[in-house]
């Protein structure tokens, strides 16, 4: 009876070890089936690739297929096949205070070969917290970030926990444009000395440009590229002509769309469309001399996350088209421009349908990829459907 037993107990722990095994090695299961949606250009499909990020902030499509993912926390992880990897080691400390926290990822152009990247992130300091940029290698694994240095730091920190911005969009020569809020307090847009409220341009160390409005002269901060920008959170380059987007928190009835030129104000908190939140119309109304005009305009206002211009395969009739990314009314705007850029009519996608939508890139097999912002953020693939009609 005793051998019965003992015949009997293996028999179950191999069965349990054998169904342990079984689930650790099987496949991730799919986190939702690919769902269809109809669009005034193609019939798009939405594959959900990943559930269960944390607030997530950007994502970048590796060289192997992987995805690598920053959550506003302070974590940055890969995705592969389903599954969210454990935290890579070598992050910057980040304060997440507010708005603060882990934001944009950048590759560098030789990605493939050098592995750095360039991340922006709120950082403490002397006086509070303001956005920060670091320069970092990418182990040969995806485990850790090596050689992980801060190339810049805001001048004027802050308690406050608004505005720290920040996307960045690298150039041809390997600069990095990226943008900064006004961190709450309006009047430092205006203010030339100050990096809040601006989109800054500097070299790969961290240096300014030498393309800089301000470099050599005593008017402003070397670094800066313009001004009176509210919050910008969405920049990018246009990869065929290297025209330079960003996409702008305004305040009520006021987000935008720029072509930040150098040395050039884009008048917040001066000039804006909408009015202040606390109803108040802008001191100089709509539009006023000296200041730029935004390429278009948002009243309501839909608080824009990333912009992307779609230079992709997958959808040739949406070549040129801005596809931006939106966290209230949950949606996807695409908007069409003619040759001279001019933006003529918009089409809002997938409204209520996944959640606040943060980020927003153009994979380079031209399939677009979501990230949806909260608690169990997702990441998102939008491809053309299959399905014949």
């Amino acid at each position: 009876m005793r051998r019965e037993k003992s015949d009997l107990k293996g028999l179950v722990k191999g069965a349990a070890i054998a169904i342990l095994l079984a689930v650790a090695l099987s496949p991730a299961p799919s986190a939702a089936q690919t769902r269809e949606f109809p669009s005034k250009k193609a019939t798009l499909a939405i594959e959900t690739l990943v559930t269960g990020l944390k607030q997530p902030w950007s994502v970048e499509v590796l060289p192997d297929g992987g995805y690598l993912v920053s959550e506003k926390g302070g974590t940055l992880r890969l995705v592969r096949n389903g599954r969210i990897s454990a935290p890579i080691t070598g992050v910057p400390e980040v304060a997440t205070n507010g708005q603060g926290g882990l934001l944009d990822i950048a590759l560098a152009p030789d990605f493939a070969t050098s592995r750095l990247l360039y991340l922006t992130y709120s950082a403490r300091g002397d006086g509070g917290a303001g956005t920060a940029v670091a320069r970092a290698r990418l182990s040969d694994d995806g485990t850790t970030l090596e050689e992980t240095a801060r190339i810049f730091l805001m001048n004027r920190l802050s308690t406050r926990g608004e505005h720290f911005g920040s996307r960045i969009a690298i150039a041809k020569d390997g600069s990095l444009f990226f943008g900064i809020g006004d961190r709450g307090e309006g009047e430092r847009a205006q203010d030339p000395r100050d990096h809040a409220g601006a989109i800054l341009h500097i070299n790969p160390d961290g240096s300014p440009h030498a393309a800089n409005p301000f470099l050599g002269t005593s008017e402003g901060l070397a670094e800066i590229w313009s001004k009176g920008h509210r919050n910008p959170q969405g920049l990018t380059i246009d990869p065929k002509d290297g025209t330079l987007l960003s996409a702008e928190h305004g305040a009520r009835g006021g987000d935008e769309i720029n072509n930040p030129q150098p040395g050039r104000n884009y008048g917040w908190p001066l000039v804006s469309y909408g009015r202040h939140y606390s109803g108040a119309e802008f001191d100089l109304g709509s539009s006023a001399a000296g200041y730029e005009a935004p390429l278009y305009y948002w009243d309501p206002s839909i608080a824009p996350g990333a912009i992307a211009v779609y230079r992709g395969a997958m959808f040739p009739e949406w070549d040129g088209n801005l596809i931006v990314a939106a966290l209230k009314y949950r949606l996807v705007a695409r908007l069409e421009r003619d040759e001279g850029g001019a933006i003529l009519s918009e089409e809002r996608l997938f409204g209520g349908e996944f959640g606040r939508i943060r980020d927003v890139v153009v994979a380079p097999d031209g399939a677009l990829l979501l990230l949806t912002d909260g608690a169990d953020g997702a990441l998102l693939r939008v491809s053309r459907s299959t399905t014949t009609n």
